[in-house]
């Protein structure tokens, strides 16, 4: 009973964490308009300054993991986001959000860390593999609630957040539930971790060892270009719709961007049966086919089809990143710890991708014309589909 309950904080965790994470696309739109950005770029740089901090704190967050154990790394991950939230709620501007997004992102990218071996070893190993699928359905559960949530205090803010700022309301309510995280952890007693050969972040000549083979870089990108693809589809969604169909981004855009999250659970569940009947090969280049086709339409259809298309993208990528991922540490025998220390360094790209696209769309005076960069970075995960030749490959019927 006692494993029952720490599963259930644990999923718990893994909702809070996506609640917070996933809530930047539909506030572009207002932080455009109310901090006055000539440029999208300046919006750009908000989902830039949550992404860095994944890349600055991956590796170092595992190195904590093993001085200090999992207790003190959760609490410290749960500190830092509030922190962040804190900070911007009583200090509403725009570089006190960049400020607040890195710091919220340094909090996120500990929890992440942790949040995989503690799963494992509360779970069990043989319970693993669905302890990990029912933590990805909640955090995309997560990921579907938390622009509603942001619709109802936009149109029913705290009376503490300004009035010019309603959304500002959410910061609020983050500091009170990562409150109550801290409240949570301090009072459940974990089972030690002990970091299995691949969760280690391993050695320097491990890495110096993985960056001589050309396979580790090709598959890095490949991490890059999904979460570009993720981050870019779904930061700009409501500001899209908003821009070249005039649709309220405090309703329909904000419901888009929640069934963009939502049909990405969707289309994890729908996977689940996929995965033993094809090819992780074919699955992944047929993914990315869809993925083009529903970008097209969604980009340069008309607002009915765009509404439904653009949202319908998280459904086609939602098993991009778990295929890459472990054909990525299927192609090679050894320091898979390190490897995947790599891989989730990758993450950057959820900082760039978004940055690269409001780059561009700002030089060509664009925002449909900068998201047409998403199809590159999707081409690019339908090439791995050709060309990766894992040792071992996904087991199907």
């Amino acid at each position: 009973m006692k494993r029952f309950g720490l599963i259930a904080v644990i999923m718990i965790f893994w909702f809070v964490i996506s609640f917070i994470t996933n809530i930047l696309g539909p506030l572009i739109p207002d932080i455009i308009d109310n901090f006055n950005l000539s440029k999208l770029a300046l919006a750009g740089f908000i989902p830039t300054s949550f992404f860095v901090a994944y890349a600055v704190m991956s590796i170092p967050a595992g190195i904590m993991i093993e001085k200090w154990g999992e207790k003190v790394v959760l609490f410290i991950g749960f500190v830092m986001p509030l922190v962040g939230s804190l900070l911007f709620a009583f200090v509403p501007t725009y570089p006190v959000l960049l400020t607040s997004c890195f710091i919220i992102g340094l909090g996120m990218a500990m929890l992440q860390t942790v949040m995989n071996p503690l799963q494992r070893t509360v779970g069990g190993e043989e319970n693993y593999a669905f302890v990990a699928e029912l933590g990805q359905l909640v955090f995309s559960c997560a990921s579907f609630v938390s622009p509603l949530v942001y619709s109802y205090y936009v149109a029913n803010p705290m009376s503490i957040a300004p009035d010019n700022l309603p959304w500002v309301s959410l910061y609020f309510l983050f500091a009170i539930i990562l409150v109550a995280m801290l409240i949570l952890v301090l009072f459940c007693r974990f089972p030690k971790i002990e970091l299995k050969d691949d969760e280690k972040s391993g050695s320097k000549s491990s890495y110096f060892e993985l960056f001589k083979e050309k396979v580790v870089w090709l598959f890095a990108l490949g991490i890059f270009c999904y979460v570009s693809t993720e981050q870019g589809v779904s930061v700009y969604l409501s500001t899209f719709l908003e821009k070249y169909h005039g649709l309220d981004p405090h309703t329909v855009g904000a419901s888009a961007v929640a069934w963009f999250w939502g049909s990405m659970l969707i289309g994890c569940v729908v996977g689940l049966v996929l995965l033993k009947l094809i090819d992780s090969n074919i699955l992944l280049k047929w993914s990315g086919y869809l993925s083009v086709a529903l970008l097209a339409v969604g980009l340069f259809g008309p607002a009915a089809v765009a509404k439904l298309a653009l949202p319908a993208v998280g459904f086609a990528i939602s098993l991009m990143y778990s295929i890459i991922f472990s054909l990525a540490l299927n192609s090679v025998s050894k320091h898979h710890g390190s490897f995947a220390g790599i891989l989730c360094s990758a993450i950057v790209g959820g900082a760039i991708g978004p940055l690269l696209v409001s780059l561009l769309a700002d030089a060509v005076g664009s925002l449909r014309v900068g998201m047409c960069l998403v199809f590159i970075f999707i081409l690019y995960m339908i090439f791995i589909g050709f060309w990766a030749k894992p040792i071992i490959r996904n087991k199907t019927i």
